[in-house]
């Protein structure tokens, strides 16, 4: 199990903050079905060797289910989880509310090339299977 931290609150209006990073998804559980989430993490494994999955709150649990997703078909390996509370002003009530914050580092497994070479390839091979019958 992961070590909870707490930690300051953090804005992400600064463009150079480490929140643009080109391998990080930041999860939501309202906006896109499960299985998006770990389709473009196999993408960006695929780009980067390893993908960032953030996400605040509720949608913690959807994380955790597509790093496990991933890890138990063999396509990533735990490389880092990170657990904090960050500061947010709560729309509503217009004060300061904790939030719980999950990120988790995935990092390509030895298989992964091997698992992801054949949903590509028997697409393109079967129309060079049926010429050789002709």
């Amino acid at each position: 199990m992961a070590t909870v931290a707490a930690a300051p609150p953090v804005t992400t209006t600064n463009n150079n903050n480490e929140t643009h990073k080109k391998n990080r998804i930041q999860v939501s559980n309202t906006k896109k079905p499960l299985f998006f989430y770990v389709n473009l993490a196999k993408r960006y494994i695929q780009q980067h060797d390893e993908v960032e999955l953030s996400a605040l709150g509720m949608a913690i649990t959807t994380v955790v289910t597509i790093a496990e997703i991933l890890k138990n078909n063999g396509l990533a390996t735990e490389k880092k989880v990170l657990t904090s509370t960050v500061g947010m002003k709560d729309e509503n009530k217009g004060r300061l509310v904790q939030k719980a914050k999950i990120e988790i580092v995935l990092g390509k497994s030895e298989k992964f090339d091997n698992l992801m070479v054949p949903a590509n390839t028997t697409e393109s091979d079967q129309p060079a299977a049926n010429d050789d019958k002709k």
